[in-house]
């Protein structure tokens, strides 16, 4: 027999072990099953459960079917950008495997998937006359996944852009670039909002521009140095594109189709619950955001962000910011981590960001810092802001070292660790009625991890990335119990 005891349990019974008394079978059930309190750690009824992936992580298959070619395909082949100079030519096989990943997916009980279109599947050239076969395998990948029970959420653009509209136009530093985009997405909207009734625009404008085309520590592709001028007009392109990618999809989608965004939004968490502090995270999340969250959702670059970039600020139109702040069904959150703590300040500034300690904790990847808060405050922080009703988790997971054990098995400790930190902090946020209506992990398994290769891995499942095999890691058990309780364990 397996004795499972805690802390928790031992203090909650200590007074009845001093008194020779024994709790009765149910309400140690009960006991066992409640944060201190009484108050059971469950999430809300019909909260959706999910995995989430990227086209060029996982497809591979990137000359099949007349895919063109991606700015990824080329930044992978360029000596030194990747770390264990690799691709995702062959990835994890996910074009030819979906069915053995979807039966994956069903084996954890999630009801939702989050995948990403391949943009240079569908328009090769990045605009003109589609592929006829670019969306035949997103088509076969939705009917496996409503066949097994698991709703399609599709995200449009996950960095892949087509490696034509990177050298004729230059790729987000043109408008042309946010016009391609509509027309991507009204296209696709066209042939699969029968069945996906759930759409988000982009995934991580932040990233894919500043690592992309800015000056940051990390580079990805395509790889182009721009001055701050130049940066923060093709901030302005992709927030432009989204705009029309959201006015494409009203447009020329079926009826019922909710339309969102994934960002990992700036998270600014209040170094202490007071007051004054709460306060000041809260302006930080509206400013540090001003770029291109905080515009999709009021229609307006704010005073703080243009004061800031003065002579630096993007060249705009009033029409420009119509179509940017295009109501939006919902928000998709990708949270890993707090970007800043946040203090009150001495001056009228209205927040003061506080440094990182160098002792901070850390997952694998250096730049994952462990701050389980920011699941609880980045949510609280966006509703209140802008009266957001429905928002999504749209990523969240950790890097692991994940090595297997003799007999095979993988005891992913650390990745339960941090998973079991931050649900706790969103189970909080949704207890006190934020507006979280899923959580999507990142990822359902090993994949091209970007300019890291195959070096770090995020999955519940193990692959062994020379035969393909999928293996769960104990993360995914401890996930698949989550789901079927819809609660922490």
């Amino acid at each position: 027999m397996s004795h499972r005891f805690t802390r928790r349990h031992l203090v909650g019974g200590a007074g009845a072990i001093a008194a020779g008394l024994a709790m009765p079978p149910a309400e140690a059930q009960q006991a066992a099953s409640a944060q201190p309190g009484g108050t059971p750690r469950a999430f809300p009824q019909n909260f959706v459960w999910g995995t989430a992936t990227a086209s060029y992580q996982i497809e591979g298959a990137v000359d099949v079917e007349g895919r063109g070619r991606s700015i990824w395909d080329t930044y992978t082949r360029l000596p030194g950008k990747i770390r264990d100079n690799s691709n995702g030519d062959r990835a994890v096989e996910h074009f030819t495997r979906y069915k053995e990943d979807i039966a994956l997916m069903k084996e954890l009980g999630t009801t939702a998937y989050r995948f990403s279109i391949a943009w240079p599947r569908v328009f090769p050239d990045g605009t003109g006359t589609p592929n006829p076969k670019g969306l035949d395998f997103y088509n076969r990948l939705i009917d496996e996944l409503l066949a097994n029970g698991i709703t399609p959420y599709a995200t449009l653009y996950h960095w892949d852009l087509p490696q034509a509209l990177q050298d004729r136009f230059g790729g987000w530093a043109s408008r042309e670039t946010s016009k391609a985009l509509g027309d991507y997405a009204g296209y696709v909207a066209k042939h699969i909002t029968d069945r996906v009734k759930n759409v988000f625009t982009i995934n991580e404008c932040a990233t894919l521009v500043d690592f992309g085309y800015g000056v940051a520590p990390i580079e990805m592709a395509p790889g182009i140095k721009s001055t701050q001028k130049e940066l923060n007009q093709i901030r302005h392109h992709v927030a432009l594109g989204h705009g029309l990618a959201v006015q494409a999809i009203r447009a020329q989608g079926r009826a019922g189709t909710e339309i969102g965004v994934a960002e990992n939004l700036a998270s600014c968490i209040p170094v202490i619950e007071t007051p004054e502090h709460i306060r000041a995270s809260e302006i930080a999340t509206r400013e540090m955001n001003g770029g291109y969250l905080t515009v999709i959702m009021e229609g307006r670059y704010t005073d703080g962000f243009l004061s800031y970039a003065g002579a630096n600020a993007p060249v705009f139109t009033e029409d420009d910011l119509k179509i940017i702040g295009s109501p939006v069904d919902f928000l998709g959150l990708n949270i890993y981590m707090p970007q800043h703590y946040v203090a009150a300040p001495a001056d009228a500034s209205g927040f003061a960001l506080v440094p990182t300690p160098a002792t901070f904790p850390r997952m694998e990847s250096d730049w994952l810092r462990v701050g389980p808060e920011a699941m609880y405050w980045a949510p609280r922080n966006v509703a209140k802001l802008w009266n957001v009703k429905k928002i999504f988790i749209t990523e969240n997971g950790a890097s692991a070292s994940d090595k297997p054990a003799p007999d095979g098995r993988i005891f992913d400790l650390d990745r339960i660790m941090y998973l079991r930190a931050y649900l706790t902090q969103l189970q909080r946020a949704t207890s006190e009625g934020v507006p979280v209506q899923g959580y999507f992990h990142w990822s359902l398994m090993d994949n091209f991890e970007w300019i890291d290769g195959y070096e770090k891995r995020f999955g519940l499942y193990h692959v062994d990335f020379n035969t393909q095999k999928r293996t769960p890691k104990l993360s995914a058990e401890f996930y698949r119990k989550l789901i079927a309780g819809n609660a922490l364990v």
